[in-house]
């Protein structure tokens, strides 16, 4: 059975633990506590935790270079483990609205610099789970936002939106990109929002 490796994004360090630019990070903690291992240092320059998802043989990973560095740990972890194309990169996404998660393969980075680092550092096209975190409001530089904390009305959801985003890792693993979408995208319009 093929091997995955999954990289969440973010930036090394407790200042930095509830930014928008870390819903990566925070989506690896919580499919970590889904495996029940802890992550440890590796000589890629990431943590890593080595166990199972949904049956799958997973390596779980965090870049611990600074965002605009995530190409040269993912990598290096997929040269380590030889996991060839089966690499998931989780990051968020401005252009996903908050309350989103849409799952893709290839494309753009859209101005995301981990991405722009992973996509340079590997051959081949891999699968994304973007985390929608939405535009800044107003005149606010993109730069600052991403480094802001989710809002605290966004934090009322965030558990939620973590929770969901590890599952569509799940489905995307077991299940393959189409049916994922079809069963995730369709269902998450605005999942922050109860029905009426």
């Amino acid at each position: 059975m093929d091997r995955w490796l999954i990289a969440g994004l973010g930036n090394p360090g407790p200042e930095y633990a509830g930014n928008r630019h870390n819903a990566g990070f925070m989506v690896a903690d919580e499919l970590a506590a889904r495996v029940g291992g802890r992550f440890k240092a590796h000589r890629s320059r990431a943590e890593v935790l080595e166990g199972r998802l949904a049956g799958v043989p997973v390596v779980l990973a965090k870049p611990m270079t600074y965002m605009n560095l995530s190409g040269g740990p993912v990598k290096a972890l997929a040269d380590f483990y030889k996991t060839g194309l089966n690499l998931i990169v989780v990051h968020d996404e401005l252009d996903v609205p908050y309350g989103a998660l849409r799952a893709k393969k290839g494309g753009g980075d859209n101005g995301h610099n981990g991405l722009k680092s992973i996509t340079k550092a590997m051959t081949a096209e891999y699968l994304r789970l973007r985390f929608g975190i939405g535009r800044p409001p107003g005149r606010m530089d993109t730069a600052v936002y991403v480094l802001k904390d989710f809002a605290t009305a966004e934090r009322k959801d965030l558990p939620f939106l973590v929770d969901r985003a590890a599952d569509m890792v799940e489905s995307l693993m077991v299940n393959g990109l189409e049916p994922t979408q079809n069963k995730f995208h369709a269902a998450d319009l605005n999942p922050v929002k109860p029905p009426r």
